[in-house]
């Protein structure tokens, strides 16, 4: 007998394959399903990741710059400008910009003094110019006049060309100003001391008794000679002339209140 044609299933099994495929579909799309879940889950959280890394960078930027500033290395505005532009730091920092820094106003008010005028505490701390000396001083300490410029007697030959002081023989005679002392011995005049100032005026001290300087420079107020009665002369005083450059004698008086003295 020839062997029956392959057993075809029965319903039963049928039914039992139908179940497994079934069941095997149905552990297939769960698979699916739960591996799509997955990568929904996993790619936002790679993404979150990667954002919270880089904020963990700004963050530790900030505080390696803040610790710059601190320490006086980095400025503070370079600092901020320099901060990438999608960082808090550089949003802080243009708001900064825009609104005033009161920190750097407040730099820029301390050393606003330093362009203006002194204050005045310092300038009243400063030392007052002293008052300049006199230009001319008196030949003799005694003020007082004897015979005056230009006045005529048995005593000239023509009228007198000078101002007498009647002082005491031996008083101090002094450099009406700073000059040259030349000394010379003239008949009429004995002996002479004559002051030549830096603008070639001449002052002639006439009838000394004595030189303490005959030749050189002297400063206003030196006692250059002694007061006598040599020459042509009645008696001890001091015999004064004012001669200018390239000019015969003039009168002492106008030149002594002209340079705030008054000799009588």
């Amino acid at each position: 007998m020839a062997p029956d044609a392959a057993a075809r299933p029965t319903r039963a099994e049928l039914r039992l394959a139908a179940r497994e495929q079934s069941r095997a579909q149905r552990r297939g799309a769960a698979k699916a399903a739960t591996r799509a879940a997955l990568l929904r889950v996993a790619l936002p959280s790679v993404a979150a990741l990667g954002v919270a890394a880089a904020a963990a960078v700004t963050v530790q930027g900030e505080a390696d710059q803040q610790r710059a500033q601190a320490a006086g290395l980095v400025p503070r505005q370079a600092a901020a400008a320099d901060t990438p532009d999608n960082t808090p730091a550089r949003a802080a920092a243009q708001q900064a910009l825009a609104t005033g820094d009161a920190g750097q106003a407040s730099r820029g008010d301390a050393r606003e003094p330093l362009s203006g005028a002194q204050p005045a505490d310092a300038a009243a701390a400063q030392p007052s110019a002293e008052p300049a000396a006199p230009k001319v001083v008196m030949p003799v300490a005694q003020h007082g006049l004897g015979e005056l410029f230009g006045e005529a007697g048995t005593h000239w030959a023509n009228r007198h060309t000078g101002i007498d002081f009647p002082v005491d023989g031996g008083s101090q005679v002094m450099a009406v100003t700073d000059g040259t002392i030349r000394t010379q011995w003239n008949p009429a005049y004995g002996y002479m001391s004559i002051l030549k100032m830096s603008d070639g005026t001449e002052a002639w001290y006439c009838h000394l008794r004595a030189y303490k300087v005959r030749k050189g420079p002297v400063k206003q107020g030196d006692v250059i000679a002694f007061v006598g009665s040599s020459g042509n002369s009645t008696g001890p005083h001091l015999h004064f002339e004012i001669r200018p450059p390239g000019s015969g004698p003039v009168d002492p008086l106008p030149w002594f209140l002209s340079n705030g003295l008054d000799p009588r």
